[in-house]
């Protein structure tokens, strides 16, 4: 696959995102799946994942300014 943003290879790798869920929370996700790009570095989630992200920021604590969660496919 390839990078939309410089055309480079994108590769598979685990990191940790931030999402910001309301304007005072942000989650963090850790150990997420994504592919990123050999050259600049932008980064893409594949459609299960990010339905996986979907259900994990919903289910995040609304009241928490910060909250980390490990990512669980």
């Amino acid at each position: 696959m390839r990078c939309s943003v410089c055309g480079s290879k994108l590769s598979p790798l685990m990191t940790d995102l931030p999402f910001k869920v309301s304007d005072t929370s942000i989650v963090i996700l850790k150990g997420l799946p994504v592919l990123q790009c050999d050259n600049c570095q932008e980064y893409l989630l594949d459609d299960a994942v990010m339905i996986r992200v979907d259900e994990i920021l919903q289910s995040a604590d609304a009241a928490a300014e910060l909250e980390i969660i490990r990512y669980a496919a």
